[in-house]
Formats: structure tokens, sequence, C-alpha cells
């Protein structure tokens, strides 16, 4: 067996050697040729192969390291955007990455000495957010494709609306509230009706007329009344007349009291329907998925998994979840539209996924499987204890 042949330990050693990356210095990119020791990468530079390209090098170098420097640029960002798309990340950890391919564009043939000019390079044109730290330079890759703008400003345009329309909703509960205080500080200073006290002349004979208004008249022949000599005309006055109006009075005033606690109670009950339907119209998204969610494969195209269930570990973009099925706890990425919420029996813990009070934990009371909802009762958060009726689809249960 020859001394370099496939199997001897010599040429073992020499692929193992060449295996890995060796130091950059020693690597001539024009040739694509990767030196092992700095004896090796001499040997090269002397031979005739490495003078031709240099002389062809020598030509138009310009050309050559612009050509390199667009290259390496473009390679670079090609897996920062792949790698860190959305995150904050040191520069010198994208950069071991990036190397990690030993054919790629060497920095050494390319506009830019050090990593930190490349740096600075990318946050003057644009193409990045950079910033110094005493850890060292962190960037962070700026999407300007055409599709993530326009999912941006539907973003923002939903936002503005939602925005919008809180506004509109606690405007509107303000003016009600102020209406409310309005007519009740209207209602407590109306005054009382006035009372009037009975006046007796001197010299004057008052005369009750009781169970009747009118005075049957005297018999004739009788003599009139005498009081000393001279004829007094009695005063003809009603007592329970009097205590009738104001019994009269007094119930108005009762029922005026009663309908006006009533017209409140109206008011807040309609401030509070209202509060309500503005949560509902804020918190109801067309997408519900989060952690620790049990749900259940409905899609076709995953046989293996059909009607299977799972547990939601990671939601990737508000609307793909990572879900770990319980039987053979395989990791799938699966849409939520290929997904369905489950319902525990009762007495189980959900969570409402959305609607008025959604993120709330909740147990489950009864299930209405003609209407297709179920009745809960809040167990955390500001509602503690309230009861609402929710659809099987806002409703989902969690995993213990």
């Amino acid at each position: 067996m020859g001394k370099n042949e496939f199997l001897t330990p010599k040429a073992i050693a020499n692929r193992i050697k060449a295996k890995g990356l060796q130091k950059l210095k020693w690597y001539c990119q024009m040739c694509q040729k990767q030196c092992r020791d700095e004896n090796g990468f001499k040997c090269h530079c002397m031979s005739e192969g490495h003078q031709r390209q240099m002389q062809v090098f020598g030509d138009n170098p310009d050309r050559f390291i612009d050509g390199f420097s667009e290259e390496f640029e473009e390679m670079f960002m090609e897996h920062l955007k792949r790698s860190h798309r959305s995150s904050r990340v040191a520069a010198t950890v994208v950069w071991n990455e990036y190397i990690a391919n030993r054919h790629h564009i060497h920095m050494n043939s390319t506009n830019w000495a050090t990593l930190t000019e490349f740096v600075k390079y990318l946050g003057r044109t644009g193409k990045c957010k950079v910033d110094e730290t005493p850890k060292g330079w962190f960037i962070t890759y700026i999407d300007r494709e055409p599709e993530t703008l326009f999912r941006e400003n539907l973003k923002n345009k939903r936002d503005r609306a939602e925005l919008a329309d809180e506004e509109r909703h606690e405007k509107a509960l303000t003016e009600q509230i102020e209406r409310a205080a309005r007519n009740s500080n209207s209602e407590q200073e109306q005054p009382e009706p006035e009372k009037t006290e009975l006046v007796k002349q001197e010299g004057e004979k008052i005369g009750f007329a009781l169970g009747s208004s009118k005075l049957k008249p005297r018999a004739e022949g009788l003599p009139p009344l005498h009081n000393g000599g001279s004829n007094v005309r009695p005063a003809k006055i009603s007592v329970f007349a009097d205590v009738e109006d104001d019994v009269m009075n007094l119930s108005k005033k009762v029922k005026k009291d009663s309908n006006a606690r009533d017209g409140s109670g109206n008011v807040l009950a309609q401030i509070m329907r209202e509060s309500e339907q503005g949560k509902e119209k804020v918190n109801r998204r067309d997408y519900w998925l989060c952690e620790g969610l049990v749900v259940k494969v409905m899609t076709r195209s995953l046989a293996d998994y059909y009607k299977q269930k799972g547990v939601v570990q990671r939601v990737i973009g508000k609307y793909v979840g990572e879900i770990e099925m319980l039987d053979s706890k395989h990791v799938l990425k699966v849409d939520q539209q290929e997904l369905e919420t489950v319902i525990p029996q009762i007495g189980g813990v959900v969570r409402i996924v959305n609607g008025a009070y959604r993120g709330s934990n909740a147990r489950l009371m009864t299930i209405d499987t003609s209407n297709f909802n179920a009745k809960v009762r809040i167990e955390n958060g500001s509602f503690d204890g309230r009861t609402i009726t929710a659809d099987y689809e806002d409703i989902c249960k969690l995993s213990s």
C-alpha cells in the first residue's frame, strides 16, 4: 500500500485536518483555496496558477473587490434575515455563524478591513439598526420587503381603528354618566310644596264639617245663631280635604322618586350593557391560540393525527401553533384553521380565548348542546365570580 493511499494513517490525518475551519489569513480568495499553515500558503502564492490569477486581478482590481464586497454583503444579510430576522443580536454571533461555511466570501477580499467597519456601513446605509454597547456592537435587521410593509400597514390600520372605537366608546360612556348625574341633581333640587298654616283671627269661630264638604241648611223658622248679640258667620274649612291633598301630593312625589330611581337604574344597566358590548368588540380577534391549550387536529391532510388531541407549546406569528401530540409526543406546526377547541367535562378549567373576557380562566358549569354554548364562571382577575355564557369556539380546555 502506498504512502498516501486513501486508508493510510497519513491520508486520514490529512482529511481530519482539512475537515474543520482553518485560519482565514491562509485562504486565497482568487483561487478559492484554503491552506493549513504559513508554509503551504507561501508555496501556493509561488505557484503558476496563483500567479495567473493575480495577473487577471491586476488588470482591474476595483471590479474584483467590488464584486467580492457585494457578494459578501448579500450572503451576510441573507444569513441575518434567515437566522435573526426580528431580534437584536451581537454582530460577532452573526459573524461566527456566517464563517462556519468554509467556502464563504472572506472579508480580507472586500472593501472592509474589520467587522466594525462593516457594521458601521450597515448602519449608515439603513440596512440594519446598529448600536454600540460595552459588550460590543449589536445589530437588528430592518425588514423592507413589500409583503412585510403591507402587513405592517394593515396592522397599523387595525390598531388605529380599534383605538378610535375605544375612544368613541369611552366618550359615549362619559356623556351617559354626565347625563345621569344631571338628571339626579335636578330631581334633588326640585323645591318641596309650600305648607300653609291655619291662621285664626281674633273673635272668629272655626267650624268643622266632618264626613261631607257641605253643611246642611238650617231648618226654616229656627232663629239665627247668636254670639253676644252679634251674628257670626263661621268659616267653612275642611281639614280632611287638606289632608287628602297632602296625601295625594306625597304619593305623587313617592311615585316620581321611584320612577327616577328606576330610570337611573335603567341608565346604569344600559351603561353596563354598552360597556360589555365595547369589550366584546375590542377583544374579539381573528386569532385565538395561546400556550397551554388542549386542541384537536381537524385536517385530513395529517391523516396520522386526524381528530387527535395535543397541547399548544408555542405560538408562531399569532396564527400557527407548535402542537405536542398527547399520544405520540410528536411536535407539529399547524395553522389555527386546522385546529378545534376542546370542551372538558363539567367542573373542568377552561381558558376564554375570544370575546369580552378574553384571557380569563374559568370553570365549566353547564353545557347547552342545542345552542352549542356553555355557561362558565370566571375564577381570576377583576371579573372573579361572574357567570357568563360563551360559545364552544370561545372557550378551550387548559392542560393540567
